[in-house]
């Protein structure tokens, strides 16, 4: 029965994995989601709902850090439409100044994360990836309605 359980559970970590790499939109609206929850966390520190903690704040400006190579490739042509996708058309129409508002933001979070010590330079360092943040979302993210 063990063996059943552990082998219904690799299959279906193959099927997540299968389903991410032919579906990017599913596949980077998980990243967004997981940036967005980094961003809350941050979000509760810097406001002082949440004690600061300096390995969450790492873990925080990692994430952001990564959000390049994770989604780089998840914009095809083929994914322009479908999967309730946010993703504005203007993302491909102007695609060499998304990929560049990505890589900014990316590397600001790599950049500043090395600076990160304490409440303070968290706060700093989250300041100027957070300008990155509405770079993209303004131009290229359909606006909740």
């Amino acid at each position: 029965m063990k063996r059943l359980v552990i082998a219904a559970a690799v299959a279906a970590l193959g099927v997540t994995a299968v389903v991410a790499q032919t579906d990017p939109i599913a596949a980077r609206k998980a990243v967004m989601k997981e940036n967005g929850a980094q961003a809350k966390i941050a979000s509760e520190m810097v406001k002082g709902t949440e004690p600061f903690d300096l390995a969450k704040a790492h873990k925080v400006l990692a994430a952001f850090a990564d959000t390049d190579a994770k989604v780089k490739s998840l914009f095809p042509d083929s994914a322009k439409t479908g999967g309730d996708t946010a993703a504005l058309p203007a993302i491909w129409e102007n695609k060499a100044d998304f990929d560049a508002k990505l890589a900014k933001f990316s590397a600001d979070a790599k950049e500043t994360d090395a600076t990160v010590k304490d409440l303070d330079s968290f706060k700093a360092a989250m300041a100027t990836v957070g300008k990155n943040c509405g770079g993209c979302h303004n131009n290229y993210r359909k606006k909740p309605s």
